[in-house]
């Protein structure tokens, strides 16, 4: 897929509700000196602090200011903040990885020869220009030779793949009119069934095809003139750009919305395939499951009924040269990024440097190392945690883990709320937790997957089809809680409440979030609530709807559910209240999943760092108490900046608030404000009464 594509709008997948990145490490490179983004080994970052702001009226900015006042966003970078600035340490680390593994005699076929192979195709320019569109070619004839409405059902169902990223999949783009996943059936998760999802959009939403406000307008013609620059750059005829632009507008009309797609209960929509024909005619459902490999299935989960009606209307009603035109220019605008340098260029300037406001174009290494973790994510993986995650630091981080899952439980004891038939089930659920730390039990098998020097592109739409085929050999097999959804090279943490699991990669378990040179305070403040954010997660309003088996079923009592709801609701409201731009607020009722395990995840780090500390007091380090390096800590991890197109894109797409609101979460804890002494009349200040206390 095309790297400069911008992430699916719609964070909300099948397996994981919610994707968290929140890890920094180092001095970087930022503009024209080196600022310091993370604090030193075992403290907070004084220098980044601006103690000329109250506490009480922007924590934020309090531990944050002199940072972002010393802070530029890389030129290749639409945003710049720890979690990049630890993600671009592990991208280097990677890049001499696989270079060792490119001049290496690695025996064919080994893991070692494959990534070393995939990253020298990659970044072997001279090759990719020579090439063209060859490799692309296959696709283009195929598409040029469908005849009638049965040919065109086959090619999408024989081009129908699952998203790499699955943490960015319900809403499939480019020539994926359908996406498909397969996962734990929501009704019965003993086994696997596949999941089909909306798709086939080149703009990240449907909004931005439908909303008619001036900027959005400004998009639709810049997408529009980008459509005919890359027809033009492909030898095809540029004057289609208007009805290709018109069915991806149709196509948008017939998806559901972003809030629509977030509502697990919506999604639950099983079909018999014999249903297809009745519920979603005009589509050749026989022949598309017969070339997407699942004519044997009997049973479908369908995530976005609507747009799957929709798009199958479509498929017989509008003209056969439209949809003909409109895959071969998402096939080219696809793989632009391993086509030759013409294409790559209109690529980044439309999604790059137009829609996300980033000026310059990553290196060419960069991008290679982030193709080569897509696509043989687990064989990096394999060969970065042998020399970058030692197995002290694995038992170390699997120790912080386990305390927190039992502070976790000390407060589902407490809550007064809570009747004790939910508590009970909500204990039971905390009890099968799975937790996976650093890397998965089982490394994926790449015996399958070909790769070849030279052939870049190839490569990757190899490695597509194998991730495709992973999940059709999924079905018909058992459940398989233990699987990873990231790689360990992954700078994140994800919740996966399906599964009933979490996953916490190497590569966060690093400095300054966890260092076993660290104090509590900083540790627990930093890498502590991650760990807290992601156990949240199968208690908010989206995982508490999942049981401890990942059925998707209510086992709340209607009044605890009433209680955790009005909660809920007070939270929507403290969000909606802030306003990043005079004309755009956040969307509190979009970010409510990341909020209430925010909230709750830093109340439960807190009691973890309490019980930590074994009755005795913490010592004052660097001037300053315990709890204050703990919520400076937590607040530092925060820290990000962001280029104005992309912070506004996401606040009206992300499911996450921007990450200055994240680290101000620290006012509904009564300890922060104990810590700061935090008084009636400042900014912050909220009353007893009004605090959010969920968990």
């Amino acid at each position: 897929m095309s790297s400069f594509r911008l992430p699916s709008a719609l964070v909300v997948t099948i397996l994981a509700v919610l994707a968290i990145a929140v890890s920094c490490s180092g001095p970087r490179q930022s503009g024209k000196e080196t600022v310091p983004v993370s604090p030193a080994a075992g403290g907070v970052d004084l220098s980044g602090m601006d103690r000329s702001i109250k506490p009480g009226d922007n924590f934020y900015a309090y531990a944050n200011g002199g940072w972002i006042k010393k802070t530029e966003i890389p030129a290749d970078r639409s945003s710049f903040g720890l979690d990049e600035a630890m993600s671009e340490e592990v991208t280097v680390r990677t890049r001499g990885l696989l270079e060792e593994a490119a001049k290496s005699t690695a025996a064919a076929g080994s893991i070692e020869r494959k990534i070393g192979d995939y990253y020298a195709a990659y970044m072997d320019e001279a090759a990719i220009e020579a090439a063209g569109l060859s490799a692309i070619r296959d696709r283009l004839d195929q598409i040029a030779k469908i005849s009638d409405r049965r040919g065109l059902a086959a090619f999408l169902g024989q081009t129908i793949r699952a998203d790499v990223d699955p943490l960015n999949s319900t809403n499939f783009h480019t020539s994926h009119v359908f996406g498909a996943w397969v996962a734990q059936d929501f009704n019965s998760p003993e086994r696997n069934v596949p999941y089909l999802l909306q798709g086939g959009l080149g703009l990240p939403d449907r909004d931005y095809y439908l909303d008619q406000s001036p900027r959005m307008e400004e998009i639709r013609g810049k997408y529009k003139a980008h459509i005919a620059a890359v027809l033009r750059l492909a030898g095809m005829n540029e004057k289609k750009a208007e009805s290709i632009f018109a069915l991806e507008t149709k196509i948008a009309k017939t998806h559901a919305t972003r809030t629509d797609s977030e509502d697990i209960q919506k999604a639950n929509n099983p079909w018999r395939a014999t249903d297809f024909k009745q519920k979603a005619p005009g589509m050749d459902w026989d022949a598309f499951f017969r070339a997407a490999g699942l004519e044997g299935q009997s049973l479908f989960m369908v995530w976005q009924p609507g747009a799957i009606v929709g798009e199958s209307a479509l498929a017989a009603g509008e003209p056969l040269e439209a949809w003909k035109n409109y895959l071969a220019y998402q096939t080219v605008d696809e793989w632009s990024s391993l086509l030759p340098k013409a294409l790559v260029d209109e690529g980044f300037n439309f999604y790059g440097k137009f829609l996300s406001g980033t000026p310059q174009l990553r290196e060419r290494w960069k991008r290679a190392v982030s193709s080569c973790n897509g696509a043989l994510g687990d064989a990096v993986g394999q060969i970065y945690v042998k020399k970058y995650f030692p197995a002290e630091a694995k038992a170390k981080a699997e120790a912080m883990v386990a305390d927190l899952v039992k502070a976790f439980g000390r407060r589902i004891d407490s809550l007064a709320w809570m009747s004790p038939a939910t508590k009970a089930k909500a204990k039971e659920k905390l009890a099968t937790l799975k937790v996976g730390v650093g890397y998965p039990d089982q490394w994926r098998d790449y015996s399958s997957l070909e790769i070849s020097l030279g052939k870049a592109l190839q490569n990757s739409i190899q490695a597509e089809l194998y991730y495709y085929r992973q999940e059709l050999a999924k079905l018909g097999q058992p459940v398989n809680r233990s699987e990873w959804w990231m790689t360990p090279q992954t700078v994140n943490a994800v919740n996966l409440p399906i599964q009933n699991a979490l996953n916490f990669p190497a590569a966060i378990l690093q400095p300054p979030y966890f260092d076993p040179r660290a104090d509590a305070a900083n540790n627990y403040g930093a890498i502590g609530a991650v760990i807290g954010h992601e156990i949240s997660h199968s208690f908010d309003d989206q995982g508490c709807q999942f049981d401890a088996t990942g059925r998707l079923l209510n086992w709340w009592t209607p009044a605890d559910y009433q209680h955790f709801k009005a909660a809920s609701a007070r939270l929507v409201e403290q969000f909606n209240a802030y306003r990043p731009f005079p004309d755009l607020a956040v969307n509190g009722k979009q970010t409510l999943s990341e909020n209430i395990a925010d909230v709750a995840g830093l109340a439960v780090a807190y009691d973890a760092y309490r019980l930590s500390l074994g009755g005795k007091p913490a010592a004052m380090r660097q001037n300053l108490t315990g709890d204050q390096q703990f919520f400076i800590s937590f607040a530092q991890s925060w820290r990000t900046k962001f280029r104005e197109q992309l912070l506004r894109q996401l606040i009206v797409l992300d499911g996450h608030a921007p990450a200055e609101y994240r680290g101000d979460t620290v006012r509904n804890l009564d300890s922060w404000y104990d810590a700061f002494q935090v008084k009636p009349g400042e900014a912050l200040y909220l009353a007893p009464k009004d605090r959010i206390r969920l968990w």
